[in-house]
């Protein structure tokens, strides 16, 4: 049981273990990070999953030659891209359904906030809300579900998904290089996470004082 929960806990902070994956399974943590990035995008249930602290996380052992950041930039991208295509054909099919289940693991008010992301910034929100966390696990799925078209989205879905990757990847690979991120690296990555964090906890903050208004 203890092996079970050590793997789970690897893999929901593959970002602070991330040392230990490369000295264990060596090119194989390659597509690792591609299936952790996938899900974080893919599935709507599993927003949890690390996703711009991995990235950061993966450039800078990038910088320290532990991986080729040119294989990592494509590699990565496609994961996301295929991630949010998944999650679009996952609403556009059987979205309502799943929505008509009430599951505890997909929050109402986590699709209330991204309905009005939508409304609010339109298309760029699947740009947008790619540096969002949460947000950006259950835009692609409300956009499947009717938001917009599919070759829209798909347009908007590649530039995000782009983006994305080489903002963090290449923040982690310039930043690896500081002698002060190589001595306190598992610092870094949890400011980083901490960052990433402050949109959610702003969306959170907003939509309880929307609801006292109301």
């Amino acid at each position: 049981m203890s092996l079970i929960n050590n793997l789970i806990n690897i893999v929901l902070h593959l970002d602070k273990h991330l040392a230990w994956v490369i000295d264990k399974f060596g090119p194989w943590s390659y597509a690792i990070i591609f299936f952790i990035i996938f899900m974080e995008t893919g599935f709507v249930f599993t927003p949890f999953l690390p996703g711009d602290s991995l990235l950061f996380a993966a450039g800078a052992f990038a910088a320290i030659e532990h991986f080729n950041v040119w294989i990592l930039l494509p590699l990565l991208a496609l994961a996301s891209i295929l991630g949010d295509s998944i999650n679009y054909a996952v609403g556009h099919l059987i979205g309502h359904k799943i929505l008509a289940m009430k599951s505890k693991w997909i929050k109402k008010h986590h699709l209330d906030r991204t309905h009005k992301f939508f409304e609010k910034h339109g298309g760029e929100a699947i740009i947008i809300a790619r540096f969002i966390p949460i947000i950006r696990t259950f835009a692609p799925f409300i956009a499947g579900i009717g938001a917009m078209t599919y070759l829209k989205f798909l347009a908007y879905n590649v530039i995000g998904g782009i983006a994305w990757v080489a903002v963090f990847l290449f923040g982690g690979y310039f930043f690896g290089n500081i002698p002060f991120v190589k001595e306190h690296f598992i610092i870094v990555i949890m400011v980083i996470m901490v960052l990433s964090l402050i949109p959610v906890f702003y969306e959170i903050i907003k939509y309880e004082l929307e609801k006292k208004k109301e």
